[in-house]
């Protein structure tokens, strides 16, 4: 492995792209769970019922939204049209770009900026959100609100609102919005399925981690049902980048460095990309995202880690894992979170310095 710098301090949680891997179950209308109780979607149910109506409802996903984040949000604020609420308005904290996947999602005439975003929303819904600081400035739409509810999966959820439908079991946020939606009794219809389809998919890794379960297949063909072409949402999610990513990923991938003695001997791999690299490839950071998903697959390591740049010295840091570490335990320990085999951090210093903070963690939380 090359030889790194000491170890430096971690921050608050970073964006955790994809990070839909790690889920023990995914939960079907119905299923037992141990997410949100029944008070839970009651409360969430009326509080929707009596402000959303003639009100103004705030619908607001994390910083660098990730497919789960967008779908799910873009998804419901259409079934809240259904309903027939009228004034709805979706947003994300930070700088106003939607990565290029999604900028063809239903429902994008919901979006804007957060400047724009209602000051002070009767209603505020919050979407795959686990700490208020996610929210960055818009988390001061909060405290105006008459009711704030939060639809979540992930585990580290610091339960900060109002109501909280914390599923941890389920496969991707879309899956509570879907829950939530059919408890409001508002039907499927192609632009909400096509939505919570491509958050389903992104958050599974187009179904293909651990938690891909009966179930989720199961939610996947309601929304197909509704006559949604899920190839063609693959080939535009999944299998369409520029010629310039792929040059990209070419450089980054070939200065990746392999740890077999990390997590306990079973390895680390890890890589970073720069602000710099994207400016000489002309590429945009959403497709920074993407190349998590060829480091993990190093047979050679259970840990992957790709450290991705946001400024100076400050790092958007990626962690996976195939079984051996809980990577969520890992995250939390850097104030970051996310779930046990995908979740992340925000870090300082230099690349090397923010491996080996990750590495001196791995030892202590084997599975």
């Amino acid at each position: 492995m090359t030889e790194l710098a000491a170890p430096v301090r971690a921050s608050v949680a970073a964006p955790v792209p994809g990070a839909g891997g790690v889920a023990p179950a995914a939960r079907g209308r119905g299923a037992a769970t141990s997410g949100p109780a029944e008070a839970d979607w009651s409360a969430a149910v009326a509080a929707i019922r009596e402000h959303a109506p003639a009100g103004r409802v705030l619908l607001i996903c994390h910083v660098n939204p990730d497919g789960d984040a967008l779908g799910s949000m873009l998804g419901f604020g259409l079934g809240l049209r259904r309903m027939g609420v009228s004034q709805v308005q979706a947003t994300f904290p930070g700088e106003f770009e939607v990565p290029e996947p999604f900028v063809a999602l239903p429902g994008m005439d919901l979006l804007v900026p957060e400047p724009q975003a209602y000051p002070d929303p009767d209603l505020v819904i919050v979407f795959d959100v686990a700490a208020e600081s996610r929210l960055g400035g818009l988390v001061d739409r909060l405290a105006p609100a008459k009711a704030a509810v939060v639809l979540d999966h992930h585990a580290s959820n610091t339960g900060f609102g109002g109501i909280n439908l914390v599923d941890a079991e389920a496969a991707a946020t879309s899956v509570v919005a879907e829950e939530l939606l059919s408890r409001l009794g508002v039907p499927l219809d192609a632009g909400i399925a096509e939505c919570l389809y491509v958050a389903l998919a992104t958050d599974t890794g187009s179904f293909k981690f651990d938690m891909t379960t009966p179930r989720v297949h199961e939610m996947a063909a309601r929304l197909i049902a509704t006559g949604i072409r899920p190839g063609d949402i693959s080939r535009r999610i999944f299998d369409t980048r520029p010629f310039g990513a792929m040059k990209l990923f070419a450089e980054v991938l070939a200065r990746a460095a392999l740890d077999p003695t990390a997590a306990g001997g079973h390895g680390m791999v890890w890589t970073h990309v720069t602000q710099a690299d994207l400016e000489r490839h002309g590429q945009r950071p959403y497709v920074m995202d993407a190349l998590i998903d060829p480091v993990r697959t190093v047979a050679e390591a259970d840990v992957a880690v790709l450290v991705k740049q946001l400024g100076e010295a400050e790092w958007a840091v990626s962690l996976r894992s195939k079984g051996a570490v809980d990577v969520s335990a890992v995250a939390v320990a850097m104030g970051g979170g996310g779930h046990r085999l995908a979740a992340g951090f925000t870090g300082y210093g230099t690349p090397g310095d923010v491996v080996v903070a990750v590495r001196e963690k791995l030892d202590q939380f084997l599975i």
